[in-house]
């Protein structure tokens, strides 16, 4: 049964201060960043859910499948301490997603783990 509060969700956050998916959704048009961020925030309130929205990918990497335009768009997420972690985004260029994909989702993970990071900003509209 999909929770009745809201998970909250957080960009991963690199030792640098870099915001992998943010820096990536800014790179979108603002139609695109918003269907995403709408598919987003849908999830943070129906978690757990599966699909057409979320696909389980591997271990403890999920995706949050998204359509803009004629193109799918892919952010990969865990959900850690009842938190959704933003941890890789990308437009799907092949059926199946690329297994680099989802390593760099589970390091970035491992990372935030490690407590090697910050846990990120929110990703709430600002």
């Amino acid at each position: 049964m999909p929770s009745a509060r809201k998970l909250p969700a957080f960009f991963f956050s690199s030792a640098s201060g870099d915001e992998p998916v943010r820096d990536w959704l800014k790179t979108l048009g603002k139609l695109d960043r918003q269907s995403i961020g709408e598919d987003i925030a849908y999830v943070q309130y129906k978690w757990p859910i599966g699909k057409p929205r979320v696909d389980h990918l591997r271990g403890p990497i999920w995706e949050v499948r998204s359509k803009i335009g004629n193109r799918i768009a892919r952010v990969l997420f865990a959900v850690e301490q009842s938190q959704m972690i933003l941890l890789h985004g990308f437009i799907k260029k092949t059926q199946q997603t690329d297994p680099a994909d989802i390593d760099l989702a589970i390091k970035r993970l491992k990372e935030w783990k490690n407590g090697e990071l910050t846990h990120g900003k929110s990703a709430q509209r600002q």
